[in-house]
């Protein structure tokens, strides 16, 4: 008898990434590791178990920038390229590491590029929303969609400015996979009460929040976190379980930190000798993650001091993390369901990136996880939130407190001394949207209607919540403050031209090949 349902959720976001002014740019690699160690790999994991008659059954946000990226022309081509240097690379180290410990390392690295190479180009034709549309159409995944550019609703001054994130959102994501979303990952699960009835306008079923929403909601949840709340707009929000995510998430208590898993921070970029490895840099020389590690995480000790990567012991470690994992969801179900007094609900969620890309094995757990919970057990069923609802439609109504999933669980990753510069642009920009929206409410020429719609464009690119994380975590701080503000001056410019009545089209014409996001982009959307 099932005892319980389990909620994967993986989180798959980057943020709009595209430089068609220079021939490489490195923080385009964030999307081309992605596609390599993360979404080519789950596609192929979900795919093999579907065909093998296996039950898969998970939720995933495909956020829009991560959607306008994987259909961009640009991006693709450049992929195969990136791609292709890695496969002829790992030729290379299977020759230069044999006989020695690292050999079974190379062999594993090539044949991993060289099966995703095989996968995109032949079997997804470079057409990787595609392939997880067909999976959504076959009912092995449920698609959510999220924010417009990741924005972070709470620190939005104005309505129309929420409300544009969620209706252009939407509205791509229709564009994407020809149906209406029935959920959204709102960035960074950040919630304030009012946010549900903007979902609620468009149709959106449900939401995420972190569990301390509902915990502290009011009234108080009689079922825990282990069942989703009504908000007053009728929209249910579903709680991220903090067990499941500290097994999997934590690098110090979680699964991630074993010493057989590969070690994320050791890579052949940094380590090769630099006139072997430069070919396969950036044409600035500079050294770089290049994907290929040799390196098992061994133990809490530095980074000079680590023991050669074995693939088979991974491999073993993954298959047994998911066998502790499946036992421990029973152990926790069968307690939870005598306590709320009908089958919980545990929801699971993740950034998606972490399954592959930051822990290399990721996607070996979740294949051996969910062929346990078909073939080795019948306690414990995969289940999406959408499924959840129909089973169990009647719950109880709160309106959910204020949150987040970042550090202490509000706003302080996002605003704080070292971001609080940024709202007072972003929300003269949003004011002079809405201002634009009222003034123009049918545009008058084409130009200006190009004006206007790249105008909001660039707002949303500015709203996102990626550049003050990055600023906040001190990682790529000069890229992430240069976007923001140059998606600011560029918003400031086009503003001063609608109002002027002089649209430089020259200029326009420059900013829109750069900034191709939202192509059905109509900015009335922001209009009151």
């Amino acid at each position: 008898m099932t005892t319980g349902f389990l909620s994967l959720i993986l989180h798959a976001h980057l943020p709009f990434v595209r430089h068609p002014e220079y021939p490489e740019f490195l923080e385009e690699d964030w999307l081309y590791e992605a596609i390599s160690e993360t979404y080519v790999p789950l596609l192929f994991v979900f795919e093999n178990l579907h065909r093998a008659g296996v039950r898969v059954r998970l939720t995933m946000s495909l956020t829009p920038p991560l959607c306008e990226m994987l259909v961009d022309d640009l991006l693709r081509e450049r992929y195969v390229r990136h791609l292709g240097k890695l496969v002829e690379l790992t030729e290379k180290e299977i020759v230069r590491t044999q006989g020695t410990p690292f050999a079974p390392a190379a062999q594993a690295h090539h044949e991993h590029f060289r099966a995703v190479q095989n996968l995109y180009e032949n079997v997804y034709r470079r057409d990787l929303i595609g392939a997880f549309r067909r999976l959504q159409d076959e009912g092995v995944l449920e698609i959510i969609t999220c924010c417009a550019t990741h924005g972070f609703l709470p620190l939005m001054r104005y309505e129309s400015a929420r409300r544009a994130q969620i209706r252009v959102a939407v509205r791509n994501y229709e564009k994407h996979f020809g149906r209406s979303p029935s959920g959204i990952w709102l960035a960074e699960c950040a919630y304030e009460p009012g946010i549900d009835a903007l979902l609620a306008e468009v149709g959106l079923r449900y939401f995420i929040v972190d569990s301390h929403s509902i915990m502290f909601g009011s009234p108080r949840p009689a079922r825990g976190i282990f069942a989703p709340t009504i908000t007053p707009s009728g929209v249910a929000a579903f709680a991220r379980d903090v067990e499941t995510s500290e097994q999997v998430w934590s690098s110090l208590v979680g699964y991630p930190g074993h010493p057989n898993y590969r070690e994320f921070y050791k890579d052949l970029g940094y380590e090769a000798d630099y006139d072997y490895i430069k070919p396969y840099l950036h044409a600035d020389g500079v050294r770089r993650n290049i994907g290929i590690k040799y390196f098992r995480v061994t133990g809490k000790v530095d980074l000079h001091h680590k023991q050669p990567y074995i693939p088979a012991w991974a491999t073993e470690t993954a298959a047994e993390h998911a066998g502790h994992f499946l036992a421990s969801r029973q152990a926790q179900m069968r307690h939870l369901r005598t306590v709320i007094g009908r089958a919980p609900l545990v929801v699971s969620p993740y950034d998606a990136e972490l399954y592959g890309h930051w822990w290399y094995e990721g996607p070996q757990f979740l294949d051996f996880l969910i062929r346990k919970i078909h073939f080795d057990q019948d306690e414990v069923v995969l289940a999406t939130p959408s499924d959840y609802l129909q089973m169990f439609p009647h719950n109880q109504p709160q309106v959910p407190s204020a949150s987040s999933w970042g550090a202490e669980g509000y706003n302080r990753v996002w605003l704080n001394r070292d971001t609080q510069w940024m709202y007072r642009h972003q929300h003269q920009a949003e004011r002079r949207m809405e201002e634009l929206a009222q003034r123009f409410p049918t545009p008058p020429s084409l130009l200006v209607y190009r004006a206007l719609n790249q105008a909001a464009r660039e707002l949303l690119l500015a709203q996102s919540s990626d550049w003050a994380f990055i600023i906040t975590n001190k990682t790529m701080v000069q890229y992430a403050e240069k976007r923001f503000r140059d998606h600011i001056h560029r918003f400031t410019r086009l503003y001063e031209m609608l109002t002027s009545g002089a649209v430089d089209e020259d200029w326009l014409a420059e900013v829109e090949k750069r900034d191709t996001i939202f192509p059905e982009m109509d900015y009335r959307v922001y209009a009151r």
